[in-house]
């Protein structure tokens, strides 16, 4: 999960920084969107807070932070999911797909937590 914590605030921070260039590696589209990169903004904050909060939290707080990830993926796959018919195919594969890969190292982690 430490690595995980890290890529989140990795690609949160490359989202920020960057949301043109992180959109067109994900296939989202290239050029100018203003819309779309201040989505992509907001969802960076959100990678890099859920990243930093389990990276400086101790033990019990990295279960919760764990958890909230969790959620956070599993509603990401589901969008990933629905957008499936309106967003090309490299785009919905590799943004689910990111998705799916965190919620199924998520749920690991809670399962370890619960034992």
């Amino acid at each position: 999960m430490i690595q995980m914590a890290w890529s989140r605030v990795a690609l949160g921070t490359a989202s920020f920084l960057a949301p043109a260039v992180t959109a067109r590696l994900l296939g989202l589209g290239q050029g100018a969107d203003p819309g779309r990169d201040q989505l992509a903004r907001m969802f960076a904050a959100r990678e890099i807070v859920l990243g930093a909060g389990y990276l400086i939290s101790k033990e019990s707080g990295r279960r919760t932070w764990a958890r909230l990830g969790l959620v956070v993926d599993a509603l990401d796959t589901v969008a990933g999911l629905k957008g499936r018919s309106s967003l090309p195919f490299r785009a919905v594969a590799g943004i689910t797909g990111a998705a799916v890969g965190a919620t199924a190292l998520g749920t690991a982690k809670v399962a370890k937590d619960l034992r």
